[in-house]
Order: C-alpha cells, then structure tokens, then sequence
C-alpha cells in the first residue's frame, strides 16, 4: 500500500479524468488482485504498472472498472490497466511489464488475456501478440474501445 499514492497520480496524469481510475479502485486492486498486479520502479520511484483481474469472459465489461470481480475460475486475464511514467516511455518497459503479465497468464493456466484500447493503440498491442477483435461494446469514459485477444499457449 505503500505505492498507493504514487500509483494514484501515475494513474491520473496519464489518463483523462473520466477514463482514470480512482484511488479507491486501485486499492482495492492492490488488495484483491495483487497476485496479477505488477508495479515497476526504477531508482525508487514507480516507473510503470499492469494490472487486471482473471475474468470468465473474453472482453472486458465496464464493470470491471468500478469493482474487481471474485473470480478466480475465469479463463481470461483482464488488462485494466498499463501505465508507464513519461520519463520512462520508450524504453521497452510497457513490452516488459506485457511480458511478465503473460508469464502470470501461463501460470493461471487461462486461455486468453484480453485488454481494451483506443484505436491508436491497437498496431502497439499487435506487436506484442494481440488481435483485434473488432469494436469493444465499452464505454468507459465516453471513449471507444476496442477488444485485443492474444491467446496463450
């Protein structure tokens, strides 16, 4: 709980305020789901964090940004959140913390991890084994989404 703060205010000085989680919503992460919940730091200073719940279903609901689901016997590892400090933007950290996430996926044992992003986004998440999956019925902060799959072997 330490991090809380600084979670917080990475969290909103990277989002729009309606797309930003609050400070309760991410607590109450860090306290359900720290299992699938990866905070990186660099020279004590939080550079970035991935999180999300394991789901039962394929795409993301909006719900899940309001409560964390008690599921434990989903077959999909939600990404709710990845964030990286503008200090620390292109230095392949958001790849590492894609990577340990879906070291997390393969240790769940679950079919899919699944995230919803903007259309600017979605060439990112391909390069790191995503598929589009088409428009996501999201939606979160008046925004439009759109569902990324990438299926684990």
């Amino acid at each position: 709980m330490n991090d809380l703060k600084q979670i917080t205010r990475l969290e909103q000085q990277s989002f729009i305020p309606e797309v930003a989680d609050t400070e309760e919503a991410i607590k109450e992460r860090i306290e359900k789901i720290s299992d699938t919940f990866i905070v990186a730091e660099k020279a004590g200073e939080i550079a970035g964090y991935i999180n999300g719940p394991v789901i039962k279903t394929p795409y993301i609901t909006d719900d899940l940004f309001k409560k964390v689901p008690d599921t434990r016997t989903g077959h999909y590892l939600s990404i709710l959140g990845l964030v990286v400090s503008k200090d620390h933007q292109r230095q392949g950290l958001a790849g590492r913390l894609i990577d340990e996430f879906t070291k997390l996926a393969q240790e769940h044992e679950v079919r899919a991890m699944t995230l919803t992003c903007t259309e600017n986004l979605i060439s990112f998440y391909e390069d790191y084994g995503f598929k589009s999956h088409g428009l996501s019925e999201s939606q979160h902060g008046g925004e439009q989404w759109f569902n990324m799959v990438k299926e684990i072997s």
